[in-house]
């Protein structure tokens, strides 16, 4: 693969700088994870529909999983960078099962910032060890983006939370042992009446569905699950009662940051596999690059990723010295969402039917990528906020 693709300083922008060193230390170690343990086993995973629990306890035990997490709980203590690096390798073998990043950057943040101290030394230790996985249940069956219209409830009952309610799309859902489920601890308040409260798996009256068949990220879990009379001890409860929206809204900007820094590295590496396919593949009797639109299309791709790459970079920054705003997040998701697709869609058509095979690299990540639009607040939702600042 060219050292546009392979490294985190490449050719479309020249050295990137928003990472040092020590994070580019890192990423030979993820690295070379990933090509030991991830990519020679993402296909079978792909037909499963599941990834192995035991990718999970090695990237636990080679520190891949919760850099960011204290190191009084098994973490690093590092910044988002190194999470950030994480999800380029990802990005980088297209290998979308391993919901890592779910797991280390959206559910560990909620549960180290506001558990009790007893919750935080039962249930971190093993998560950065890849023992415990985690997710978190928003959806519900038609609400979609709109957590108003939630309908899951938690009733107190002396000191325990009586759970009932169903969500959908959840990721990691299958695997999950630990689930963050947002639900109405007051009905009426409408958000104001919502509450983030810890679920394990196995809690009696809590069951997961099937795992729900995807036309992209085949190897991800995706589940919906069921709350029937669930008893859990208040101690559960994440933060205040009421509170989880304005919780939920904090943590969303960084949740935004992980589509977009994901989609800022798989244009970059979907354009360069483009290239070289192009410069390969004869039409006509020559190379497909050699005619002058195939070239004009590639290098307006090139010009948009490199812009993006610039951008996403910016913004990364700015999270890593905590000044990252929920409009910027939003604008960041949108972009690299709504241009990955198109870049991508270009791509797979400049690999003509083979682009359309599920063994060439593009068909799947064309396929993949068409999520982003939607999960993490899709994008209609991503222009009213931005539209509010207006």
């Amino acid at each position: 693969m060219d050292t546009i693709t392979a490294t985190g300083s490449g050719r479309l922008t020249g050295p990137r700088t928003v990472y040092n060193a020590d994070h580019e230390m890192f990423r030979d170690q993820v690295r070379r994870f990933f090509e030991k343990h991830v990519v020679p086993h993402h296909r079978q995973w792909e037909r499963d529909g599941i990834v192995s629990r035991e990718v999970w306890r090695q990237a636990g035990e080679a520190g891949i999983l919760c850099p960011m997490l204290s190191e009084e709980y098994g973490g690093a203590g590092a910044d988002f960078g190194y999470s950030a690096i994480v999800i380029e390798e990802i990005a980088r073998t297209n290998c979308t099962g391993p919901g890592f990043p779910l797991h280390s950057d959206i559910v560990v943040p909620y549960i180290e910032d506001l558990a009790t101290p007893a919750r935080k030394r039962e249930w971190l230790p093993k998560m950065a060890a890849g023992e415990i996985i985690g997710a978190i249940a928003m959806t519900e069956p038609g609400m979609g983006s709109d957590l108003k219209a939630m309908r899951t409830t938690a009733q107190r009952d002396d000191d325990h939370y009586v759970i009932n309610g169903s969500k959908t799309f959840i990721s990691n859902g299958q695997l999950a042992d630990l689930v963050i489920v947002c639900a109405k601890t007051d009905p009426a308040a409408g958000r104001k009446g919502i509450s983030l409260i810890c679920v394990p798996a196995g809690t009696p009256g809590f069951t997961k569905g099937r795992n729900l068949e995807k036309i992209g990220l085949h190897a991800q879990d995706t589940s919906e699950l069921f709350f029937e009379d669930v008893r859990v001890p208040v101690e559960n409860l994440l933060g205040e009662e009421n509170k989880g929206f304005s919780y939920l809204i904090r943590n969303l900007p960084q949740e935004r940051l992980v589509i977009a820094v994901r989609a800022a590295m798989g244009m970059e590496v979907m354009l360069q596999k483009t290239v070289d396919y192009v410069k390969e593949r004869q039409a006509f009797g020559q190379p497909v690059i050699d005619f002058q639109h195939n070239r004009f299309k590639l290098a307006d791709a090139k010009a948009q990723a490199a812009m993006y790459r610039v951008f996403a970079d910016h913004c990364l920054a700015l999270h890593l010295r905590g000044e990252l705003t929920v409009e910027l997040a939003a604008t960041a998701k949108l972009l690299g969402a709504e241009m990955q697709n198109k870049l991508f869609d270009d791509f797979l058509q400049l690999h003509g039917g083979y682009g359309y095979m599920a063994e060439y690299e593009i068909g799947r990540a064309w396929a993949d990528a068409r999520v982003g639009r939607i999960y993490g607040g899709s994008s209609e939702v991503m222009r009213e906020i931005i539209g509010r600042t207006l």
